[in-house]
């Protein structure tokens, strides 16, 4: 079983939200993604971070597909987890149906 704490944080903004989520506090990785009417696949891009972690990228991607909003995201999880990686989105996706005020 996993036993790693983890932060999430999210700030809601006019139209848009940013989402922290860390296992250290570390703003780092933080990624905008928004739909486009050119195309099916939200644009997005890494504004600070390393280019070869595509994490915040894919989840700011997914985010603005469900939410229809410009999403700012900032991951700090370590990337050879994956299992991890997929209990924390499940975790949003369950704050996103119990809280929807704050997406």
């Amino acid at each position: 079983m996993l036993q790693q704490e983890i932060h999430f944080h999210v700030m809601k903004l006019s139209g848009q939200f940013m989402l922290w989520v860390g296992s250290r506090p570390v703003l780092s990785n933080l990624a905008v993604s928004m739909n486009s009417k050119y195309d099916s696949t939200p644009l997005s891009a890494l504004l600070l971070g390393e280019p070869s972690d595509t994490s915040a990228n894919a989840l700011a991607q997914r985010l603005a597909k469900k939410t229809k909003k410009q999403v700012f995201v900032s991951y700090s999880i370590p990337e050879t987890d994956a299992q991890l990686s997929i209990l924390v989105e499940k975790r949003i996706n369950k704050e996103m149906e119990d809280h929807p005020e704050l997406f």
